[in-house]
């Protein structure tokens, strides 16, 4: 159900896959997207199973509108309805509350600043990283007092350059803000590593500790792919700072 990540003392971390839910398929089972067609009771079920294997309240748990942008809001408790605004990263210095990210062959970055206590979770797909929604992430955690030196990065499964297959002039467009994200498939066809192209973005704006899942979701059917599959369920990223502070002081 879920795949811890070590980010600190005081920072909880972790990715889900698709196995313990409750959805029919084909969002079966533990599909955590609210907006994929899928029944609203079993979704409702599914994130209260995956706070409880956590160890986080469902009812403090921010889920992001995500629109694909580079758009960042700083959050200090769960959006609420119909108002929720359209963003693709949030920040966070309350403990407790834990930041989400719905992907299905999008990255989801999860990153924390164990002494600030500063924690962002960005949603990261092609056009996501092109506009660069991770350096803006980490932007907005330094206003908030990460430093760049200590903030600790887990980038997750996402769709592989030897498998995320693009037109030409795609790859070439993200390249020319992204070097990394350059690839080719295994097929010998254009290709984008959006990992690889986090990654850069990241080492360039100071961060070094960085951990990527090396799944892909497009080769993973224990994880949902929206390329593989079509319609399809959401895994997720969550990340949180821990009600108790001590124990980010004394790890």
């Amino acid at each position: 159900m879920v795949t811890t990540v070590p980010l600190g003392a005081g920072v909880g971390a972790a990715f889900t896959d698709r196995a313990g839910g409750r959805s029919a398929a084909p969002f079966d089972t533990l599909n955590l997207g609210g907006a994929v067609g899928d029944d609203p009771a079993a979704v409702r079920d599914n994130r209260r199973r995956v706070a409880a294997a956590l160890g986080v309240d469902p009812d403090r748990t921010v889920w992001m509108r995500q629109v694909h942008g580079a758009d960042v809001a700083f959050v200090t408790r769960p959006f609420t309805g119909e108002a929720a605004p359209g963003v693709d990263a949030v920040v966070t210095t309350e403990p407790g509350l834990a930041l989400a990210v719905l992907v299905a062959d999008c990255a989801p970055v999860l990153l924390a600043d164990p002494v600030a206590r500063v924690v962002g979770a960005a949603h990261s797909g092609r056009p996501g990283t092109a506009l660069g929604v991770v350096p803006a992430l980490v932007a907005r955690m330094r206003e908030h007092g990460a430093d760049p030196a200590r903030i600790a990065a887990a980038i997750g499964p996402a769709a592989c350059g030897g498998c995320y297959e693009v037109p030409a002039e795609m790859r070439e467009e993200v390249a020319a803000r992204v070097p990394e994200a350059y690839a080719t498939t295994r097929a010998g066809t254009p290709g984008l590593d959006i990992r690889a192209g986090i990654a850069g973005q990241l080492k360039a704006v100071g961060v070094a500790d960085i951990r990527v899942d090396p799944r892909c979701t497009i080769e993973t059917p224990e994880l949902f792919s929206y390329r593989r599959e079509g319609r399809t369920g959401r895994f997720a990223g969550f990340v949180w700072l821990t009600d108790d502070a001590a124990e980010a002081a004394h790890g």
